[in-house]
């Protein structure tokens, strides 16, 4: 059932905005400043908020309903004014009082930083759970790190990625609310004595810690329709008062001032730079101070009701967003143990029963290890904790598999070795009644290879939810234009029930809604061609088949695919052996980890084959190679509504599902794509006419691997249109004033160092493209198959994969297993 909107008129909304010019900005209400109504738009949308904060607690707290909590280190959840406006029905009451003030909203809502709180997926994923939880009118809540700086802003020297800092919290943020009465204490490194109780029995002592005050930020989240107002609670790390006091008294005044400074340093930083000791122990203090911070905070809510544990599972569901909180098990287990004095088999019992873990990721280097020693200077009593977890699990798998030492190594949260580590996803796993994969290639994956032995151990844990996206933040306030159309043909309802957009199948081929879609995609284009222009002094023509590959840049994500392909195009256009029938626009966004070489190569690779190709009079307006730079979600709101053609291409196998997939398909682009995540579920939606799939599948990349047949030199022998490529590379035609800069491509694939099976999927993806223009070519047939891409979306909205995790996960009944 959609919710009602709660209107507001215009002179309520306007007498706010004045309120706030006066009395929160001390400016006159005359003023024109896009800055200035920013901010008093905010607080007046805040102010509403508010109220329903408290309403939505109250409710609540009437119903003793079970609360939900997110613990994820990154919420990407961008500019909040838009979405907002959406949710609270205010957005055409604001937008029409502006447009008389004879100021455009989009200008205002320029004036809005992009939160500097993510990176990519994982946390833009966490914020359209958020929205969903709230519209779903369940009780969920996000708690995060209140980082000052995010990742990077994005420069580009000369084609070079330069990282600039990203202080996004430099001006005013109007959607916080500082909750310095409810921060927390928390307890970090020192030693472990070893004493015994009054009956003998082990007691250890956890000394000599440091204290760091978590200071927690809430920004409302409100649902569609505001009824809900739900709040992701960020923490901000300061030094404890009374501690510097004390060293201050000592005499030591610059080694207090030293304390409070190292203190504050833990929040500084989204992604601290990790190859190095010491950016590796402050990730590991940012881990832990997250899941100490939300810990504390949800069990101080839940004793307000409760005199002890007994009801605890059943009043909160903890979920672990990835392997960066799973901290949370042996933290909740230190507090049960430790300050609360619950007998061991109970609190571990309490902890099974609360926690879930969602993994996001087959890859090696994303399932964490912390060395033990690190874990031992900076929480020694979690290490011990993690040890006894480990202990008693061990015993349990050898008494059900006697004599299966190789069992045992497997799924030990200790990995042996000369640096010892232990595996945060075992950790998670055992602490954990539920773990979930997010797509179901992905979820078969972790059963059948990366967690095959604890699938033996407990089928009962492993479900499947597929991600989704939220559609009021990627439709219907992304492309206002498309939503309008959709809203005026088939009503409403799909805001809040994506599968609603199965009703415009019917007008998949009606000629008037066709060129109304049609018209709808080309004025976005021309809305990201006037962006190209004004940011890169390059003019892209809006009638081009604009291809969109934006992400992180990554080798798995396969950028250099993409590259190639250009490169073989290009090169086939120069030579005379092909004529150009589409014309092309490659569109390019995304950041590399400062740390990450060859993601860094693949930026400056794309910049130097867009200024051979764009500067060569032979191509003239065939093909354009353009490279957005600081891609975050308010780009990626203007550049998915624009796209004819989303890449999905990485190896298949290697991305667990895929979100951005799921934007381009809501917004009317076709999918290229391999076997890959959700690209699978995508196909089966959108039927095998209306996607492009190339390539090797997952199960025959694993066999291949398993067996070592892959030569990547031997591709280059064979096909020919590989070789041309790779000797572009070696005779640096795109690096002709920096010799030799991309010949380590070149040599990578002769010395058969093609991880990631580029050349083995090159001739197919080929093959594709050919299609593709093939298909583009007859546009008619092109906007019914991007009409029914739209239409078969609804799967992938996150309200269904909150209701997924709300009936598998929070609310199932969980039974005590026999390990």
């Amino acid at each position: 059932m959609k919710p009602t909107v709660n209107k507001i008129s215009k002179s309520d909304l306007k007498a706010s905005i004045d309120y706030h010019l006066r009395c929160s900005l001390c400016k006159e209400p005359l003023s024109r400043e896009n800055r200035d109504l920013f901010l008093s738009t905010a607080f007046s949308l805040r102010d509403r908020m508010a109220e329903k904060i408290l309403q939505t607690e109250r409710r609540y707290q009437a119903s003793q309903t079970k609360r939900v909590y997110y613990l994820s280190l990154e919420f990407l959840i961008g500019r909040l004014l838009g979405n907002t406006l959406h949710n609270l029905g205010m957005f055409d009451a604001c937008r029409e009082l502006l447009t008389e003030a004879g100021i455009d909203i989009e200008e205002v809502r320029e004036q809005e930083n992009d939160p500097g709180l993510g990176n990519g997926g994982l946390g833009r994923l966490a914020a359209c759970f958020l929205d969903s939880m709230a519209t779903l009118d369940i009780a969920g809540f996000g708690y995060g790190i209140h980082y000052e700086y995010g990742l990077f802003k994005q420069e580009i020297d000369n084609g070079y990625q330069r990282e600039k800092p990203d202080n996004w919290l430099a001006d005013l943020n109007p959607w916080e609310i500082k909750r310095t009465d409810e921060k927390c204490i928390i307890p970090i490194y020192g030693r472990i004595e070893h004493f015994q109780d009054r009956d003998g029995g082990y007691n250890p002592m956890w000394l000599d810690w440091k204290l760091i005050v978590g200071i927690p930020f809430d920004i409302p989240v409100a649902g569609y329709g505001g009824k809900t107002v739900n709040w992701l609670r960020l923490y901000g790390a300061g030094s404890s008062a009374d501690f510097d006091i004390q060293i201050f008294n000592e005499g030591d005044y610059f080694r207090a001032v030293e304390q409070k400074v190292a203190s504050e340093t833990i929040t500084k930083m989204l992604y601290p730079l990790d190859t190095i000791k010491s950016g590796k122990e402050l990730r590991l203090v940012q881990e832990y101070f997250l899941v100490a911070c939300a810990l504390k905070d949800i069990i101080r809510r839940y004793l307000k009701n409760n005199e002890n544990f007994d009801r605890f599972p059943d009043q909160a569901a903890i979920q672990m967003n990835d392997t960066h909180p799973s901290l949370a098990v042996a933290e909740l287990m230190r507090l049960l143990v430790d300050e609360y004095a619950l007998p061991w088999e109970r609190a571990w019992e309490i902890t099974q029963q609360t926690l879930a873990y969602t993994n996001h990721t087959v890859l090696a280097e994303a399932l964490e290890k912390w060395p033990v020693a690190l874990l031992e200077r900076v929480i020694p009593r979690h290490l011990q904790i993690i040890h006894e977890i480990n202990h008693r699990f061990l015993e349990k798998v050898a008494g059900r598999h006697p004599g299966d030492v190789d069992l045992l190594r497997r799924v030990s949260l200790i990995q042996e070795g000369e640096t010892k580590m232990v595996r945060m996803a075992h950790l998670a796993l055992v602490g954990s009644h539920s773990v979930n994969g997010v797509s179901a290639l992905h979820t078969d994956i972790l059963k059948q290879d990366n967690f095959s032995d604890f699938y033996a151990l407990w089928p009962e844990r492993f479900v499947n939810i597929t991600n989704g996206i939220t559609q009021r933040r990627w439709l219907l306030e992304a492309n206002p234009r498309l939503a309008r159309l959709i809203t005026d043909t088939i009503s409403d309802a799909w805001i809040t029930d994506l599968s609603q957009l199965r009703l415009l199948e019917p007008y998949a081929d009606q000629a008037i809604f066709m060129d109304e879609f049609s018209g709808i995609k080309r004025a976005n284009k021309q809305a990201l061609s006037k962006i190209i222009s004004d940011t890169l002094w390059l003019s892209i023509d809006p009638d081009s088949l604009f291809d969109i590959h934006v992400k992180r840049i990554h080798e798995y994500k396969r950028q250099l695919l993409k590259i190639m392909h250009i490169i073989h195009e290009y090169l086939q256009i120069v030579r005379g052996e092909k004529t150009p029938t589409v014309a092309k626009t490659f569109i390019f966004a995304g950041k590399a980890a400062p740390g990450y070489w060859v993601a860094k190569q693949m930026i400056k690779l794309i910049h130097n084959v867009g200024q051979v190709i764009n500067q060569d009079r032979r191509i003239k307006d065939a093909m354009k190679v353009v490279f957005l730079p600081d891609y975050s979600v308010s780009l990626a709101e203007k550049i998915i509504p624009a796209a004819d053609l989303s890449e999905q291409i990485s190896m298949a196998g290697q991305e667990a599902s895929g979100t951005g997939n799921m934007k381009f398909m809501l917004n009317g682009a076709l999918t290229v794509g391999t076997l890959d995540g959700a690209n699978v579920e995508m196909l089966e939606e959108a039927g095998v006419d209306n996607i492009f799939i190339f390539g090797l599948k997952a199960e025959e990349i694993a066999d291949m691997i398993k067996k070592n047949t892959y030569r990547s030199r031997e591709y280059y022998h064979r096909f020919p249109e590989i070789r041309t490529v790779l000797d572009a590379f070696r005779d640096n035609i795109f690096s002709p004033d920096e010799q030799g800069l991309f010949q380590w491509i070149y040599h990578r694939m002769m010395n058969n160092e093609d991880p990631y099976f580029h050349l083995m999927d090159f001739s197919p993806y080929l093959q594709v493209q050919d299609q593709i223009e093939a298909e583009y070519r007859d546009s008619a047939n092109w906007t019914k198959k991007t009409i029914l891409n739209v239409a078969r979306s609804g799967k992938f909205s996150s309200d269904r994969a909150i209701s997924d995790y709300n009936h598998l996960i929070w609310n199932k009944k969980v039974l005590n297993g026999s390990l």
